[in-house]
Order: C-alpha cells, then sequence, then structure tokens
C-alpha cells in the first residue's frame, strides 16, 4: 500500500459523511441568551410586565425577521452574481 493511499485527507473514499456541528460537540453555551430568556420564573411578574415582555419579545421577533430576509436577499444577490 502507498503512503498517499493511508493519508487520511486522501482517501478514496470520505471519511466524514455527515458534517459536525461545534454545538454538536460542546453543547449549548451556558451563557446563551435565549437559555436565560426560556429559563427566567414568571411567576413573580405582574400581569402588565408580562404583556411588556410579550411586546418587547414581538419586536425582537420582528426584528430577528426582517434581518433573516436581509440575509436571504443578500445570499441571493450573491448567487445571481456568481452565477453569470
Amino acid at each position: 500500500m502507498r503512503l498517499v493511499d493511508r493519508l487520511i485527507d486522501l482517501a478514496p473514499r470520505p471519511v466524514n459523511v455527515r458534517r459536525v456541528d461545534l454545538d454538536d460537540i460542546l453543547g449549548p453555551r451556558p451563557d446563551d441568551p435565549l437559555t436565560a430568556l426560556i429559563a427566567q420564573d414568571l411567576d413573580r411578574l405582574s400581569v402588565a410586565e408580562l404583556e411588556a415582555r410579550v411586546t418587547a419579545l414581538e419586536a425582537e421577533i420582528a426584528r430577528t425577521r426582517r434581518k433573516i430576509d436581509g440575509a436571504v436577499s443578500h445570499r441571493a444577490s450573491a448567487d445571481a452574481l456568481f452565477r453569470r
């Protein structure tokens, strides 16, 4: 067997069939703001505070959706540019 055939990066068959995400290995970050948000105790909040929280979360959802739309549009523009 040749040395080249024994090298893992040059193997004729793919070594890693599935892409690995760091979250799969390390798990969620302990300081993740979404984890903290979900874990927050809502029992101590008043109705007015809960309504304010819902309003703030809805605004954040709208901001996040705008960011997604912009990223998708940017990606489509880049794809169109490089397909020429």
